[in-house]
């Protein structure tokens, strides 16, 4: 089957259809490589169309935290003391430089979304 760049919501459909039927395909037969070219087609349209915005540094905090299954006490040493964890978690505070490298390390969050501005309370 021939593809070209996905460029409307019904070539997208059609695309995400047609990778359901062949996506368990063995990656070295023909219909594995259609599913490898339609994945990358599929996402550049996602990319373009429909982009994911990071989430602002304090909810990116939370989340992960409840991945990982950390409370607010966790945080203390690597944002600072109980009452600056609190501040930074209740927006009272924001993060500082040095918050976000140990953040970023503990954590595994990219300082990209980190050193996004927030508003706080």
């Amino acid at each position: 089957m021939k593809h070209t760049l996905i460029k409307t919501e019904k070539q997208y459909d059609q695309a995400l259809e047609r990778l359901n039927i062949i996506f368990d395909s063995s990656a070295n037969s023909k219909e594995g490589q259609e599913a490898e070219l339609l994945a990358l087609l599929i996402e550049n349209f996602e990319d373009e169309k429909h982009p994911i915005e990071a989430p602002d540094p304090i909810v990116a905090v939370r989340i992960r935290m409840e991945e990982l299954q950390l409370k607010q006490k966790d945080l203390i040493g690597i944002v600072g003391s109980k009452g600056i964890v609190s501040e930074v978690l209740n927006r009272k505070r924001k993060l500082t430089v040095k918050m976000i490298r140990n953040l970023s390390e503990r954590l595994k969050i990219t300082p990209n979304v980190l050193i996004q501005d927030y508003e706080l309370n």
